[in-house]
């Protein structure tokens, strides 16, 4: 449980917001180098939080897990180790760039789908809407639907006027 937090703490103040501030200044100064460096990290990194996902599910009763992890983390901010440059230019770019025409097609494809895939519920929920305020509209005029009086002004004084159909005391509320 402490190592879980440790960890927490770690990958949250080394592993992002450090870099963010990083980035951000490696984008104010213009330095390119900078930002080709950080943009490295954050690809290398969003891969890395996308694995942990699983791997905190599946093998975080590993002995050490969380000390590997972070360590892992701190290895790829390192500037002497350069982690996240070194797995990105041995593993990550040669990868993408063999899948990229692939992932490319998915990306454009799940657009589409998901785009359809709202007009559909849009176009569901404005009909089950539709029909509610329909079933709504229905009820209200429909027998023994109207029951309540309807108040009326007259000289200053409110009085209520019922429908004829009430029954005794609700007719004459005046």
């Amino acid at each position: 449980m402490v190592s879980w937090m440790i960890c927490r703490l770690v990958v949250l103040v080394f592993g992002m917001l450090y870099p963010a501030y990083a980035s951000y200044k490696a984008v104010k100064t213009k330095n390119i180098r900078e930002y080709v460096r950080w943009m490295m990290y954050w690809i290398v990194f969003a891969l890395f939080m996308a694995v942990e996902t699983f791997t905190d599910i599946f093998i975080s009763w590993f002995p050490f897990y969380y000390e590997i992890k972070m360590a892992f983390v701190l290895w790829l901010l390192s500037p002497y180790t350069k982690g996240a440059s070194l797995l990105y230019r041995k593993f990550v770019h040669p990868s993408l760039s063999r899948h990229e025409k692939e992932i490319d097609t998915c990306i454009v494809q799940a657009k589409e789908r998901s785009y359809e895939t709202m007009l559909s519920f849009g176009k569901r929920g404005l009909n089950i809407a539709a029909s509610a305020a329909v079933q709504a509209a229905t009820k209200g005029t429909g027998q023994g639907g109207c029951r309540t009086a309807t108040p009326k002004m007259n000289a200053g004084r409110i009085q209520r006027q019922s429908p004829s159909h009430l029954p005794g005391p609700e007719r004459s509320l005046s």
